[in-house]
C-alpha cells in the first residue's frame, strides 16, 4: 500500500488499534506490518489464516469495512492485493 506522506503515522495508529482485532478473528493465525526497505511510504500487512474461508470470513465483516474505508483514504496510489500459499 503506497500512503500519502501525512498519512502514515495516521495509518500506523490505525493498524495498532485493529490488529489484535484481526488477529482475533476465527482461523487467523498472526497479523504483521511490514514496511519496504528504504521507502517508508510503502507498506504491507501480511495476514496468515487457516484457510481461505476463514479470510473470506474476515473480509465480509464489519470490521474489515471500517478498515479498510479508513485506509484506502490514505492512500497515494492504488492498492494491490495477493492472497499465497506456501509451497
Amino acid at each position: 500500500m503506497h500512503f500519502r506522506p501525512d498519512e502514515i503515522e495516521n495509518f500506523k495508529l490505525l493498524f495498532e488499534n485493529t490488529k489484535l482485532h484481526i488477529a482475533s478473528f476465527e482461523g487467523c493465525e498472526g497479523v504483521k506490518l511490514l514496511e519496504e526497505a528504504g521507502n517508508p511510504e510503502i507498506y504491507f500487512t501480511l495476514s496468515t489464516w487457516q484457510s481461505e474461508q476463514h479470510l473470506e470470513g474476515y473480509r465480509s465483516s464489519k470490521l474489515f469495512e471500517a478498515t479498510w474505508s479508513k485506509t484506502k483514504a490514505m492512500f497515494a496510489g492504488k492498492p494491490i492485493a495477493w492472497s499465497m500459499k506456501e509451497v
